[in-house]
């Protein structure tokens, strides 16, 4: 089988079945041998599909007779994989575009339907032609209007629209759809930047240099595998996007140290901190998930790191660590509203509910691994959300029970000084920065009472 819209329809379909977006496309990847085009192509339609689900099931309501809900499943998936085209690939022809999803339905069990999807498509096509953009009706709720139309549930748009202009929401639901970039972060201990920049320019790899980020490169042309790149065996470089870079920098590591890293996989911040600090102290890199912890020690080994050590367990756990620490990252888990581009099938994941359990956690972890620091010594607490329940409330929240930490802003000589807000602490907005969302706020214990 080499036809990518089969494959692709396949893969969508145990995306349906609750199979996860990048797992389920693997899998059907690797049952086929593709050519490169192809195999974007695939990759293109599943997560498109995926990512823009909403606005492929308004055109399903407001172009056929059923509803999206009411429609086969199969059939659904099949108009999803049709509309995807026309609305989001303008090299496909339109043609094309119909014509091959009229073959998927009489292929997978609809051969008396596809007058149906056929009809459907090109009464898409008259309306749009002319246009210039989708021709959707859509509801005056702005809440409603920006999920229908960029495709998010409801309830993240509101979180963004409490916290930004209408037209900015906007602007973020844009970046959000974007394909994401692939950001490098280089092993200053086994090269510098300016050797790996011209070992991939002379691999025909265009990268660019990103501000306040001293050991990151963004690349911006097509690089194919990442493991066949220029250094990647030789430990000169792993990849990191640039907002993660930005945590590590705000903890701030000196040689010499101990520091913790209480949820530590897969560990891109460990090896970060370890370099950050000439590899010379302590990194206790803490984490329950044992297999995430095999790609921090394979990653570690690579870039030739010894600093690093493991263990595994829930930090809340960990008794044996209290006041042992000069600083400490929680990284902590989140509902990864920031990051949502990355992840196809994010949006759909996440649920109000789902945030409020991740508070609960987050404020849990905050406490226990605050006892971890010595006095004198520093927290980082980092997310790659945007829901200020899994940010700002649950650093207020410590803050104001815990008399003996304070917020500590980043110096104007910080890499993280762009990034600061009135309040101390450091937000990345993907709009305004064109780099993952994330959350950082650096705390120091003032003295060892309590």
């Amino acid at each position: 089988m080499t036809n990518p819209r089969q494959i692709a329809f396949l893969a969508l379909r145990d995306v349906h079945k609750g199979a996860y977006a990048d797992v389920a496309l693997d899998k059907a990847l690797q049952k086929v041998k593709l050519q490169d085009s192809d195999r974007r192509l695939v990759t293109e339609l599943v997560y498109g599909s995926v990512r823009r689900q909403r606005t492929l099931d308004a055109l399903i309501d407001q172009f056929g007779k059923k509803k999206a809900h009411q429609q086969p499943k199969d059939l659904r998936t099949i108009l999803h994989l049709g509309f995807y085209q026309l609305c989001y690939q303008e090299r496909i022809p339109a043609s094309a575009a119909v014509n091959t999803t009229v073959q998927l339905a009489k292929e997978n069990g609809f051969p008396g339907l596809t007058g149906f999807v056929n009809g459907m498509l090109r009464q898409y096509i008259r309306q749009a032609e002319g246009n210039g953009e989708i021709p959707l009706q859509l509801p005056e709720n702005p809440a409603e209007r920006l999920g229908i139309l960029h495709s998010f549930p409801d309830w993240i748009i509101q979180v963004w629209l409490e916290q930004l202009s209408f037209a900015e929401a906007e602007q973020l639901c844009e970046w959000m759809n974007q394909s994401p970039t692939i950001d490098l972060r280089i092993n200053p201990l086994r090269t510098s930047i300016d050797v790996v920049e011209q070992a991939l320019k002379y691999a025909d790899v265009l990268v660019k240099r990103l501000p306040h980020l001293p050991q990151a490169l963004r690349l911006i042309s097509n690089s194919g595998a990442i493991q066949n790149l220029p250094g990647f065996r030789e430990g000169w470089w792993v990849v990191q996007d640039s907002s993660a870079q930005l945590v590590s920098h705000l903890l701030d590591p000196q040689p010499g140290e101990v520091i913790i890293d209480a949820c530590a996989a897969p560990g891109g911040k460990t090896t970060h901190i370890a370099e950050l600090m000439g590899d010379k102290g302590k990194v206790w890199a803490c984490d329950r998930t044992a297999s995430r912890l095999r790609k921090l020690q394979d990653n570690a080994r690579r870039l030739n790191l010894q600093s690093i050590e493991i263990f595994t367990g829930d930090s809340r756990e960990f008794l044996q660590f209290t006041n042992t620490a000069d600083r400490v990252l929680l990284d902590a888990p989140c509902s990864g509203l920031g990051t949502v581009h990355r992840h196809a099938d994010a949006r759909w994941r996440q649920t109000p509910e789902t945030v409020q359990q991740l508070s609960q956690l987050q404020k849990e972890l905050l406490s226990r691994t605050a006892t971890f620091v010595k006095s004198g010594g520093v927290l980082v607490y980092a997310t790659c959300t945007l829901h200020p329940a899994e940010n700002e409330a649950v650093i207020s929240q410590f803050l104001a029970e815990s008399p003996n930490w304070k917020i500590e802003p980043p110096s104007p000589d910080s890499p993280l000084f762009n990034y600061s807000t009135p309040q101390g602490w450091c937000k990345v907005w993907p709009q305004r920065h064109n780099m993952d969302g994330f959350f950082l706020a650096r705390l120091r214990k003032t003295n060892d009472s309590g």
